[in-house]
């Protein structure tokens, strides 16, 4: 068994007669980067303020290393939240030496804590200056130190690439690998899927206030819908319209994107591409995580609507 980091074990809420969270439950092991991805309302932010005690939870429990979360144990989390939570007109430097105070550290270490980590992100310079005075990319970046600066045992970051340039992502995700790699269990909801796919170790896609898959991005392209790209240079537009299980998503050129449904047989399709002519490709297409999340939200929104 991998040793316990930050358990979400079937945590509900409701607000009236709203269902924000439904026995959400899911695992972010030590060293693990976990993504947290769904649709705005999805119930991510209102499962990072659970797990920081921020609100409560109606059912369900949260633990870290076995046991339940406690007073001590918040002050070893490093959160980053969406909506930024700094003082506007106090100094950067200041600042960030007070909340690491307020985490328990000393004066000395304090300090020297925002040094290295001002350096770290590139806001060295601006240590003297007062957080509105900075970019909305520096603001991030001092709203990351915050959560960095008293040296968490948990990462929980909401959002923490909204607005970043380019070089600023690649200065945060080299941050959080390295975080991962020190034992830290890191979990950060975002919407650019393609960040989350390159750099977590597991995903989980949330849907009205419930996981609906969990898994590394291999675990879950391997269980999602079946695609086939077929080339084939002489094969009549529509030629695969009329197959059994097969939809056609589109043409580009001689090539042919098909996705087929459950218990569809992909050499009935194989078949007839051949009887068309020469098949210069027939290859599965891996979904891609964008892939997987459309296909939560669009499930979900049929179901509403059957409803």
């Amino acid at each position: 068994m991998p040793e316990p980091g930050l358990e979400i074990d079937a945590v509900s809420k409701r607000y009236g007669t709203v269902v924000a969270l439904e026995k959400m439950t899911f695992d972010v092991r030590p060293g693990e980067l976990f993504g947290f991805v769904g649709s705005n309302g999805a119930g991510k932010t209102t499962t990072m303020r659970i797990a920081l005690g921020v609100l409560s939870a109606d059912a369900g429990e949260v633990r870290f290393a076995g046991s339940p979360i406690t007073h001590e144990t918040r002050r070893h989390i490093g959160y980053m939240p969406e909506e930024r939570g700094l003082y506007p007109k106090m100094k950067v430097g200041e600042q960030l030496t007070y909340l690491a105070r307020l985490h328990g550290m000393s004066a000395a270490d304090a300090k020297a804590s925002t040094e290295r980590w001002t350096e770290r992100l590139g806001v060295a310079a601006r240590r003297g200056d007062e957080v509105e005075k900075l970019s909305l990319g520096n603001q991030q970046r001092v709203q990351l130190a915050a959560a960095l600066v008293h040296e968490p045992r948990i990462l929980v970051l909401d959002e923490p690439f909204s607005g970043l340039d380019p070089v600023a992502v690649d200065v945060m995700s080299k941050v959080l690998k390295e975080k991962a790699a020190d034992g830290v269990p890191v979990v950060f909801s975002s919407h650019q899927l393609d960040l989350v796919e390159r750099l977590c170790d597991r995903i989980g896609i949330v849907r009205s206030g419930r996981m609906e898959a969990m898994g590394t991005v291999s675990q879950l392209r391997a269980g999602g819908t079946v695609r086939l790209l077929v080339d084939a240079p002489q094969a009549a537009e529509g030629w695969a319209a009329n197959l059994p299980g097969v939809t056609v998503l589109g043409r580009d050129g001689s090539v042919t994107e098909l996705e087929l449904a459950d218990g569809a047989d992909d050499q009935v399709v194989l078949r007839a591409a051949l009887a068309t002519g020469p098949v210069r490709e027939f290859a599965r297409k891996l979904p891609s995580l964008t892939d997987l999340f459309r296909t939560a939200v669009t499930e979900h929104h049929h179901e509403e609507a059957a409803a």
